[in-house]
């Protein structure tokens, strides 16, 4: 991750709160600051005024569109950006987003205006004030690494500095500071000011393992006969694929990754495996519950990532011994105990591997020929369909070519619903950082929204954001954003007319034809869709609807090189499933088998 200093702006006698605010922003190379207008954020947009040509404020139409563009920016150019809200409705609306960014580690500044303190207890307009004065940081608070709430503009120079140190250290995460109306227009002590200049940079160093504890763990490894390495999000966070790929390929030892890590090994290596868990692959699953050592890397091992901890679908711990490497200490023996446990940064704590001596003894053939088996019954099962010439389009046809089109180092943003379980079982994410996904928190509307601020942090790349009918009209004024800025982002939707995800789970759990508030239809019950290219051309987009496999490559190939915000409505056929080789668990209803190699390995 990228130095950043938190050198703090030197307040003049004159400087006002919100100048100090934008100087401090610019001075840590914040390029963009993403929200909504308010007259509680009045003082800040007139400090942003006088710097409008060093940091670019983003106007949304909603505001947790601005938090889901500050996040998607972090994720791709791994540099923090901000946001700004106004009290009350406008900065909850920003919570979603907030969310999201704090269950995936995402950093980001989230600076809310709050009503002056001279109004407080009074019950202003839209104070947050019933219980406590100005109480939106207790609104926050389960979202945030910590919420800051500056009262009086001396107190700004410390939030900053310490807000900007917290969120990119340990665990990265979003943090908040709540600033009163008044705070921004009064003026900061110069003495303030001088306190918090010169202070060192605020990336700390990230944590090694105890030594004792990689000689261990390398003992376990070069023991197994059948090792796994699982790597998730927190191998891209310490930025360790490099180390990982030399590791794995030392050792020989085959990689599967969390569907949140999809991107940090490439798929197209003789030793991946593929994703882990519920819609993962047979290969990952099947070695993942076979495997007598797992080295995890970076992962907290969720529900979804592992059926759900149900014994024996994913994983098998005990008996397989588990190596569990995090920085967050409170991961570790959350859900699976380990065998040895390991606080490190994943970068490290591979370099410390990778610094003791090892040979590969060619211990692993037989397991590495069995995964090769289970690897090819796997490829026959699901190849066929990627070139289905089926009306309504398959899924596998669309994922098929959305990969054949897009550039190995183009940007590809997952939103939530039926669509993402395709893309985490069938999408191959060749590089980092080219596969976004909204994950713990699952917020729908991340990737419409979401591509604008990935575009920004790399605007010679393409992205393509791919999202439900559902998700889209959640956060459709993404794509005025986008024209509004010329920022040339395409959006396929996935149109399955509903929430079939949902859909598909009422069935399973309580029988066919017991659905009800899915699927989108007339008075009359007749499946139903918004005309989204129309949307799309209303707003000054480019849309078009695509009803043919035949033309979504040409289609979508023509969208990106348009360098135009573009719309596509694709048709796809809702009654198609994945395979199921994991499981997932809602108690107390009886959880689902997997339909494909389920006690054949």
């Amino acid at each position: 991750m990228a130095s950043i200093e938190v050198q703090s702006a030197r307040a003049k006698p004159a400087t006002k709160g919100a100048a100090y605010i934008a100087d401090f922003l610019v001075q840590q190379k914040v390029p963009y600051i993403f929200g909504v207008c308010g007259h509680g954020i009045l003082g800040l947009l007139d400090g942003l005024f006088d710097r409008r040509d060093e940091i670019k404020a983003i106007s949304v139409h909603h505001e947790s569109a601005a938090g889901f563009m500050a996040e998607a920016y972090f994720r791709i150019a791994q540099k923090p950006a901000a946001t700004y809200t106004s009290c009350g409705p406008g900065s909850a609306n920003l919570i979603l987003a907030i969310a999201a960014a704090f269950a995936d580690s995402s950093p980001m500044l989230n600076i809310t205006g709050n009503v002056p303190t001279q109004q407080w207890n009074r019950g202003p307009f839209q104070e947050t004030g019933r219980y406590f004065q100005g109480d939106f940081v207790n609104v926050l608070r389960p979202y945030v690494k910590r919420s800051f709430q500056p009262t009086r503009a001396d107190m700004l120079p410390l939030a900053l500095r310490q807000a900007f140190a917290l969120m990119t250290n340990g665990r990265p995460g979003p943090v908040h500071i709540d600033i009163p109306l008044n705070v921004f227009v009064e003026h900061v002590d110069e003495e303030a000011g001088q306190r918090e200049h010169n202070w060192p940079p605020a990336e700390y160093a990230r944590p090694a393992a105890d030594p004792a504890a990689v000689d261990e763990a390398l003992r376990l490894i070069q023991k197994a006969e059948r090792p796994v390495i699982v790597a998730g999000h927190g191998v891209e966070l310490s930025g360790a694929e490099p180390e990982l790929l030399v590791f794995a390929e030392r050792c020989r030892i085959p990689v599967a990754t969390t569907p949140f890590g999809k991107g940090v090994f490439d798929p197209r290596n003789s030793l991946t495996l593929g994703t882990t868990g519920r819609n993962g692959s047979y290969p990952a699953n099947a070695a993942c519950r076979n495997a007598d050592v797992i080295l995890a890397l970076g992962t907290r091992f969720d529900d979804r990532a592992t059926s759900a901890w149900l014994p024996g679908f994913t994983y098998s711990i005990p008996p397989t011994k588990l190596i569990h490497v995090d920085i967050d200490v409170s991961e570790i023996g959350r859900n699976f105990p380990p065998e040895l446990g390991v606080i490190s940064d994943a970068k490290i704590f591979l370099q410390q591997l990778l610094a003791a001596p090892h040979t590969d003894n060619g211990q692993h053939h037989e397991w590495l020929k069995k995964i090769a088996g289970w690897r090819k019954r796997w490829d026959a099962a699901t190849a066929p369909p990627r070139t289905s010439d089926a009306i309504p389009i398959r899924p596998e046809r669309a994922v098929a070519d959305l990969r054949k089109v897009v550039p190995a180092d183009g940007i590809v943003l997952c939103d939530v619903g039926v669509h993402h379980n395709w893309l985490v079982a069938e999408y191959e994410a060749c590089r980092p950082r080219t596969f976004l996904q909204t994950w713990g928190f699952a917020s729908m509307g991340f990737a419409v929204a979401g591509s604008v601020g990935a575009k920004l942090a790399a605007p010679d790349r393409p992205v393509v954001a791919l999202c439900g009918d559902g998700a889209f009209i959640m956060n459709a004024s993404a794509v005025l954003t986008a024209v509004e800025y010329n920022v040339p982002v395409v959006w396929l939707i996935w149109n399955n007319f509903g929430y079939c995800s949902i859909r598909d789970q009422q069935a399973g759990y309580f029988g066919s034809g017991r659905e009800l508030a899915v699927s989108f239809t007339d008075v009359n019950g007749t499946l139903f869709s918004a005309d989204y290219a129309m949307m799309a051309r209303s707003m000054g987009a480019e849309g078009y609807t695509v009803e043919r496999p035949a033309d979504l490559a040409p289609r979508l190939e023509a969208a990106m090189a348009s360098g135009k915000p573009t719309v596509l409505d694709v048709r796809i056929d809702r009654e198609v499933r994945p395979l199921a080789t994991g499981s997932w668990d809602l108690p107390p209803m009886a959880h689902p088998l997997p339909n494909f190699g389920w006690g054949e390995d």
